[in-house]
């Protein structure tokens, strides 16, 4: 029997927010494959995983530039340009959101983001003040997956893991808050979530 939920986590990017890096980059760097090179060995996932984390970005830069000392213009246009990378939120996701909150559900959220990044983003998209509060990873110092960030939102919110309902677009991301011992499901649009809400008791 699944337990109560009577907490809901959301992470933020690919969920309520679009974010994607080509916005600016397919004008930065018009060659398509020029541009996939690009991030496939400069500006990568992992690179940028570490900004998530906390790493300054000037810190981040000096190491890309050292591995590709020719790239060092678009390695500084991916800070400069991130402003571009986040263009709207999804409005059938945020109705959502803001219709559980509404209903007086216990809603926060959890997200891997740069801190710096992350200022812009609340700024642009105020609904996400709207839920109880947010982890952001860079200003702890941990990431999704690791066990250590869902434990941390648990401690600060104090949330009973096992009636925690999390939600993110990553597979990976779904895995470890079920390792942490919470429950999870992947996002693919509001009214799949809007479905799996509803098998977990949750109707708005």
């Amino acid at each position: 029997m699944t337990t109560e939920i009577r907490h809901i986590v959301y992470d933020i990017g690919h969920v309520l927010v679009h974010y994607d890096p080509l916005v600016p980059f397919s004008r930065i760097i018009p060659d398509a494959e020029k541009r996939a090179r690009f991030f496939a060995e400069v500006c990568t996932d992992a690179w940028n995983h570490e900004q998530d984390r906390g790493r300054p970005w000037p810190e981040a830069e000096a190491e890309a530039i050292s591995r590709h000392p020719e790239e060092a213009e678009n390695i500084r246009a991916f800070r400069a340009h991130w402003d571009e990378m986040i263009p709207y939120a999804y409005e059938d996701s945020v109705a959502l959101y803001q219709a559980l909150i509404a209903a007086g559900h216990d809603v926060t959220l959890l997200t891997n983001f740069a801190p710096d990044t992350f200022r812009i983003c609340r700024t642009r998209y105020p609904f996400l003040e709207e839920g109880r509060g947010i982890t952001v990873s860079g200003e702890v110092g941990m990431v999704k997956p690791d066990r250590d960030i869902f434990d941390r939102h648990v401690e600060t919110f104090g949330l009973a893991p096992e009636a925690t309902l999390f939600i993110d677009d990553k597979a990976v991301n779904v895995e470890g808050a079920k390792a942490a011992g919470w429950q999870a499901v992947r996002f693919t649009g509001a009214d799949a979530l809007k479905a799996d809400l509803a098998s977990f008791g949750i109707t708005v």
